[in-house]
């Protein structure tokens, strides 16, 4: 009996510090790495935001250009708060830092998963009106080339599609499970029309205006950068319209993808993932991380998250962890 009961209490110590062994049922699934990949996401941002440069004028100035174009009624509030935080620029800073770093953690601590992608949503939301302008979809600026329509936004839907709860037992991608299929796929196909919309407007059709964008991100950046986004920018040049058509046309297969069967939806996603890498290397350049003057790696690879949260699932995967093992964990 004392044998039973010290292995017992070893167990429970065992689960309470996690290290445990698991049972099958209860190994990391899909959407749980997915959750992570969230998780470490938010945590790239908040080491960003800690960045020396973070705490000069210029990201003042970064918040305040976002007013540029928008309706006063979207600007004014903007302005307001970019003057607000260059009142108090390290205190500012250092809260918008913390609260990305909160975020992060509590994403990956199962305990505080669901607290923390709620309070993920509402975040995003904000910054996203009050630090990027609402990605420049009213200001006739907004480019799938440079994170429209806002890479916070994205954050927001993933923590939507990657809710721990299952309102499709037999759903037949991740994202499904929490808002179901229908919902889901109505999510890709907005999303992505509204890429190839923007792609498609005057601004960006123009014969210079893809080629000036990109040529605009390679102050600062690595050599070998600045050597992908030269090529990108003699590729394009004078061929705004052309490479627009392209780009936008791309971005309506991915579109549709998801309303086609397994093998070929496979295929547009993996189209989506090749158009989101390019997007990230030669029209965000990284984000500009690598200059350290970026908050955040944009929404290149925030759409192959995206992407893989709708990868079909198979027989293989469905046969991993429970729906109601992963809700009792969270």
């Amino acid at each position: 009996m004392s044998g039973v009961a010290v292995a017992g209490g070893r167990t429970a110590w065992r689960g309470r510090l996690g290290t445990e062994v698991q049972p099958a049922g209860r190994r990391l699934d899909a959407r749980r790495a997915l959750q992570l990949g969230l998780a470490a996401s938010w945590l790239l941002d908040a080491l960003l935001q800690y960045q020396s440069s973070m705490y000069g004028k210029g990201f003042t100035q970064m918040i305040g250009g976002t007013a540029t174009g928008n309706p006063s009624v979207i600007a004014r509030p903007i302005t307001w708060d970019a003057t607000l935080v260059s009142h108090h620029q390290v205190l500012a800073n250092t809260v918008f830092a913390t609260i990305q770093l909160l975020l992060g953690v509590g994403i990956a601590f199962r305990p505080t998963l669901r607290v923390a992608l709620a309070a993920s949503i509402t975040w995003a939301l904000g910054v996203w009106w009050f630090g990027e302008g609402l990605g420049g979809v009213l200001s006739g600026a907004a480019s799938p080339l440079n994170g429209a329509p806002g890479a916070v936004i994205i954050y927001a839907l993933l923590a939507v599609l990657l809710w721990p709860a299952d309102r499709e037992t037999a759903a037949p991608f991740t994202a499904a499970r929490a808002v179901g299929a229908h919902m889901a796929r109505a999510l890709w196909l907005v999303l992505w029309l509204s890429l190839a919309y923007f792609a498609l407007t005057p601004a960006n059709r123009a014969p210079q205006s893809l080629n000036g964008m990109i040529a605009s991100m390679e102050s600062g950046e690595p050599g070998w950068l600045s050597a992908i986004e030269r090529g990108a920018v003699t590729l394009v040049a004078n061929q705004g319209l052309a490479a627009s058509i392209v780009l936008a046309i791309a971005l309506v297969v991915i579109a549709a993808g998801v309303y086609l069967p397994p093998s070929a939806a496979t295929a547009t996603l993996v189209l989506a993932i090749a158009v989101a890498v390019v997007i990230w290397v030669v029209g965000e350049a990284l984000g500009a991380i690598l200059t350290g003057g970026g908050t955040d790696p944009n929404s290149g690879p925030l759409l192959v998250l995206l992407a893989l949260a709708y990868w079909p699932i198979t027989a293989v995967t469905a046969a991993a962890p429970s729906a109601s093992a992963e809700g009792k964990a969270a």
